[in-house]
């Protein structure tokens, strides 16, 4: 592969790239009635699209004459695309991006037939129709000026690029500590729920005993529930102050990790409705919700 050829293929990439941006944006604007920024990145591109493109062009461009070949080509080289884009983003950030579990004939969640099938459309109307378009745009820009945009996007690309993964790292290690601030106050929980039901059940054993009258009946019934009310009352009175200021504690700071979360950690969010996380799955729903009911009350 020559230099020319690989400059040629980054300008492209970014082409394709911010295509493929526009593309998303337009069908959550459709679909939501709202502008929602679908890219994994902050700025206006989406890499998968240009990777997916790029690759289409530079092995396929020779199967053009033969559309079955191109179109079959096509489906098959970005579908594996997809498929590793989504593998490798869940294994080095443990969160699913995307998930087409519910469409039939999918892989692992991250690819499906049907999606595969409109690809290949789409990459056989670039290649036969729509890119010999971009090479003639292309051919009228000056090599130097091409160069040095190109040296430009793949900088502020790289830039970006760190900015995300280093958001998305500080969002699970923020979802660590909601999940273990959850935790310990289930285990709180169990602790004090586990001494409330030692105290009732045996009030409420009592009714096993009831005489054959029917007054009698009523009065045993609420003597049991006036000593489960009294069982309940003791145990919360038994309850320390420091077990208190415990539980204050750990709900405040669970509120205070929700709040920080930052503005392009929402993004993230809001672009992938369906992005789940492998390791703190409970937190990150809850995060989400409450930050939906946040969004609602400004």
């Amino acid at each position: 592969m020559t230099a020319q050829h690989l400059y040629y293929l980054f300008q492209c990439f970014f082409i394709y790239a911010f295509l493929g941006w526009c593309t998303e944006v337009a069908f959550a604007a459709f679909k939501e009635r709202r502008f929602v920024n679908r890219g994994f990145l902050n700025g206006p591109i989406c890499p998968v699209y240009g990777f997916g493109v790029v690759a289409v062009i530079h092995f396929l461009t020779p199967l053009r004459s033969n559309l079955l070949l191109l179109y079959l080509g096509s489906a098959i080289l970005v579908t594996a695309i997809e498929w590793l884009t989504g593998f490798i983003l869940e294994k080095v950030f443990h969160n699913k991006w995307w998930d087409y579990s519910n469409m039939p004939l999918n892989l692992n969640g991250y690819v499906c037939l049907l999606f595969s099938l409109i690809w290949g459309v789409f990459c056989v109307f670039i290649v036969d129709v729509f890119h010999p378009l971009i090479d003639t745009l292309l051919s009228h820009i000056p090599f130097l000026v091409g160069i040095i945009l190109v040296c430009i996007l793949v900088i502020a690309g790289l830039a970006d690029l760190y900015v995300t993964a280093s958001g998305i790292l500080k969002l699970n290690k923020r979802l660590e500590k909601m999940q273990a601030i959850a935790d310990e106050l289930h285990q709180i929980s169990d602790k004090l729920g586990e001494s409330i039901y030692k105290r009732t059940i045996t009030a409420m054993e009592k009714q096993e005993e009831f005489k054959d009258t029917v007054s009698e009946k009523q009065e045993e019934f609420k003597s049991a529930i006036s000593e489960k009310q009294e069982a309940i009352s003791d145990t919360l009175a038994d309850v320390s102050d420091e077990v208190k200021e415990r539980i204050t504690l750990l709900r405040r700071s669970y509120l205070e990790n929700v709040k920080a979360t930052s503005h392009m950690q929402k993004r993230i969010m809001k672009a992938f409705p369906k992005m789940q996380s492998r390791n703190y799955k409970e937190s990150f729903e809850d995060l989400r919700n409450k930050l939906k009911e946040m969004s609602l009350k400004k």
